[in-house]
């Protein structure tokens, strides 16, 4: 039996260590599980989170209303009217219980309902739970729910007072009304019905302290104060409460004589309540005139100004008739609720809704013309954009005969008649669905009628049309050249069976546009031409000051070039002279000569140098000057004489070194050697002036 223990021991030890080996591994491996990506929704049924912007949340504020106004109507009530705590009892402690369960769901819900951050709902369990726990609401919503009702064992049953916390979780409430009024269709209404809720409210509190002060003073005790209940008149709890309401929407109204305060206490109420009375009657005016200036400028926006048209018809003297004509077309707009701008309506949304708005206003009735049916549905929603409602009185024509089309018709509602000239032959009665004029707007080739009316419209009763101008329709079909040519060639067919289609002069006026077209191109290309010429003359003439400039600058060169010989030969006459007045020795006679070497050699180098910069400078000037070869070929030729010049003096040059040498190879005498050497050294301070000279231009 002891090894029996023993081994299920051993089994039970072996079986929590596999278990607890298994649990470490899901930690392991599934750590990650909890962390779920922004945005990912989790259907779980205990995993669950709401989207603020579902019909369920809207929803659920809606049912939010009832636990919140219950709180905020009953508890005062119960506490001030002690005969209605206590008659119903039971009902006020099942009521009082039901809503703190549905505060406790609102805040289960709470805690799951996600949020936007930077545009992506977050449903993550995690963030939502650490957003809520943090936020001011929770705070709120705990300390509502606290179990004050524990304070029944202290204090007596009936005293209801003691969930005054339940007032906390008011904040609740502005947040459903807020939604409801973003939702609703009638905005103005829910204002003035939400005003008239919270006068209520105040009123409804109002009553039950001055129920509360008249039996704290005493009921009975002066003419202020609720009358004494030993009468039966005002032993009815209904009465109570009826009573002390009057009194309370006599004094926030300001309307009727209410008695005269004995006491400091009802001073005191009276004063507080007036104070409170001149601040509802601020908030009674000023909301009922937010609410008549919105109605006004809704009507503003979806009518015309009736107001301003009527003064100024009385100033222009229109006549009775005319006047009465306009006030009939403007009392149709107002009873059949007939507007005019839409356009302008929808300007507040973006186009996308725009858009679809209007083609699931417009779409099918325009749908309906012939030349529009095969159209592809871009098309006809880029129209619908363009359509403009207009409204005919009773025998107001429409279109006249002859008449020049710009745009066409699409009857909404109403009847229209194709009258004769006499305006009272009918010939033809147009109705719901039907259009006239698609044909004038297309400018079809060949059409005898040139674009104009062909018959006369009026309309029998009120009439409520549609117009597309040709203007809009030439914008949205630029766009669609199919649909254009498709259209057209709808149009020719209807022209067509009609007898009004010239298709000679339809080929002539084709013709005539190719003809039109190629002078349009030739003049675009004439105006492109001149634009290249006048920049072509710009360049020209900053090529021509360029080579100006440099025809200068060469003409300096040229002219120190023409003075080298001079400078020369008055080298060698300063060498005599020296050469005479002081002499010299063998040794300075060598020094002469290596300057003068090394000094020619530096000149021929720097001749080279120059010769190959302006030898590029001239490369770079001939791209520039393009055409410009003549002035391009002057320009080397005088390059080409100035290389000449130079040659010719570094041969002169060589040439008497070469004499000195020889002269000093025959040993002429130290006179001659010196002579010599006075004269190298002369031509080198002549050849160092001359280099001086051919540098400073550059």
């Amino acid at each position: 039996m002891r090894m029996e223990k023993e081994g299920d021991g051993n089994l039970a030890t072996n079986r929590w260590q596999r278990l607890i080996r298994w649990r470490q591994k899901q930690k392991v491996n599934g750590g990650g599980e909890d962390k779920k990506e922004v945005g990912k929704i989790d259907n779980t049924p205990w995993k669950w989170t709401v989207d603020p912007s579902e019909e369920f949340y809207y929803v659920w504020l809606q049912v939010m209303i009832i636990p919140i106004f219950y709180n905020a109507v009953i508890i005062i009530c119960r506490t001030c009217f002690e005969q209605i705590q206590i008659n119903y009892l039971a009902v006020w402690l099942t009521l009082d219980y039901l809503s703190d369960m549905m505060f406790a769901a609102d805040m289960i819900i709470k805690v799951r309902t996600g949020y936007l951050d930077q545009g992506i709902l977050i449903q993550d369990r995690a963030q939502l739970k650490k957003r809520y726990l943090r936020s001011v609401h929770f705070k709120l919503d705990l300390c509502s729910l606290l179990p004050t009702d524990l304070l029944y064992l202290c204090f007596d049953i009936h005293t209801p007072l003691v969930r005054v916390n339940r007032f906390l979780h008011m904040s609740r409430l502005s947040e459903a009304m807020d939604r409801m009024e973003t939702r609703t269709s009638y905005p103005n209404t829910f204002r003035i019905s939400k005003l008239m809720l919270y006068i209520f409210v105040l009123i409804h509190w109002n009553a039950c302290l001055y129920f509360a002060l008249s039996k704290y003073i005493g009921l009975g005790a002066d003419r202020w104060v609720y009358p004494n209940t030993s009468l039966p008149v005002f032993n009815s709890m209904r009465r109570q409460y009826f009573y002390c309401f009057w009194f309370s929407a006599q004094i926030f109204t300001t309307v009727g004589d209410t008695p005269l305060p004995d006491r400091e206490e009802e001073y005191l109420f009276m004063i507080a309540d007036l104070l409170i009375a001149v601040l509802v009657f601020a908030s009674i005016v000023g909301n009922v005139g937010n609410v008549i200036t919105n109605l006004r400028d809704r009507d503003n926006v979806f009518f015309p100004n009736h107001e301003l048209v009527k003064v100024y018809l009385r100033s222009r003297h229109i006549s009775k008739d005319l006047r009465k004509r306009v006030s009939d077309w403007y009392q149709h707009l107002y009873i059949n609720k007939k507007i005019t701008r839409e356009n302008e309506i929808l300007k507040q949304l973006p186009v996308q809704l725009q858009t679809e708005i209007a083609v699931s206003v417009h779409l099918p009735t325009l749908s309906k013309v012939t030349i529009f049916q095969s159209c592809e549905k871009s098309l006809l929603e880029e129209l619908v954009l363009k359509l403009t409602p207009q409204v005919y009185s009773p025998g107001e024509y429409v279109c006249k005969k002859g008449d020049v089309g710009h745009e066409m018709y699409i009857i909404k509602e109403g009847k229209l008649a194709v009258v004769a000239d006499d305006g009272v032959t009918q010939y033809a009665v147009l109705s719901d669905g039907n259009f006239f004029g698609e044909i004038s707007i297309l400018n079809i080739k060949g059409n005898k009628s040139g674009n104009r009316r062909t018959a006369n419209i009026r309309s029998i009763g009120h009439s409520d049309l549609f117009s597309l101008s040709k203007e809009d329709l030439g914008v949205v079909l630029s766009e669609f050249p199919a649909a254009k040519r498709h259209l057209e060639e709808k149009g020719r067919q209807i022209l067509t069976k009609m007898g009004i289609l010239d298709e000679s002069a339809e080929g002539q006026q084709t013709v005539v546009e190719k003809v039109e077209t190629k002078l349009d191109r030739l003049e675009s290309n004439l105006d492109t031409l001149q634009t290249k010429l006048a920049r072509l003359m710009v360049e020209l003439e900053s090529s021509n000051r360029k080579m100006q400039s440099r025809v200068e600058l060469l003409e300096l060169e040229l002219e120190e070039m023409d003075q080298l010989p001079l400078e020369e030969q008055g080298g060698e006459r300063d060498g005599d002279w020296e050469l005479d007045g002081h002499g010299g020795g063998e040794e300075k006679r060598g020094e002469g000569v290596g300057e003068e070497a090394d000094q020619e050699r530096d000149e021929a180098e720097g001749e080279e140098e120059e010769e190959e910069e302006e030898a590029g400078e001239g490369r770079v000037k001939g791209q520039g000057l393009g055409d410009n070869e003549s002035k391009g070929g002057d320009g080397e030729s005088r390059r080409s004489a100035k290389e000449e010049t130079g040659k010719r003096g570094l041969d002169r040059k060589v040439e008497r070194l070469e004499e000195g040498v020889a002269e000093d190879d025959q040993g002429g005498g130290e006179e001659k050697e010196e002579n010599a050497h006075d004269d190298g050294v002369a031509e080198a301070d002549g050849d160092t002036l001359h280099s001086h000279n051919e540098k400073a231009p550059t």
